[in-house]
């Protein structure tokens, strides 16, 4: 709940940051000079781009939550099994041996989506966020029936 309430929270900060800055974007355009049209159509690109960004991110974390209820309601989420330092951070010898074994179970039933998703719970158990993306983009697609990228 508490990451919830941060991501809204910066959502929010993000969409203010937007308005104000394309409000200075208008306002540079209304110059009506050719510097500052430049300058003021280059700065409204800026929230354009965030806009876009946050709006992807959130479908993407709207999308990953989804999933992550089905396969409760399943009975098909990961068990929490990682061994953890006194600290509360997860072993990373712990987190390699459960990826292992997600990602023979990726090898052997690639079109299940539910494989998939485990398999992005271990990247990410492994603090490697790039590929967790992708193997929840691809359990995503698994179960929208959409194409799955593959690279």
């Amino acid at each position: 709940m508490r990451a919830r309430i941060t991501y809204f929270a910066l959502a929010a900060v993000l969409v203010v940051y937007f308005v104000l800055v394309g409000s200075r974007g208008v306002l540079l355009i209304r110059q009506g000079t050719v510097v500052t049209v430049v300058f003021g159509a280059s700065v409204l690109v800026l929230p354009a781009i965030g806009a876009w960004f946050l709006w992807q991110t959130t479908r993407f974390a709207r999308s990953a939550n989804r999933l992550a209820a089905e396969l409760e309601a399943q009975g098909g989420l990961p068990v929490d099994e990682l061994v953890r330092t006194p600290g509360g951070r997860i072993d990373r010898d712990s987190a390699d041996a459960v990826f292992a074994r997600r990602r023979a179970e990726a090898e052997e039933t690639p079109d299940d989506w539910r494989v998939w998703f485990r398999l992005a719970v271990a990247y990410h158990d492994a603090r490697d966020t790039p590929r967790a993306r992708k193997a929840m983009q691809r359990a995503i697609a698994l179960h929208d029936g959409k194409p799955v990228r593959t690279a």
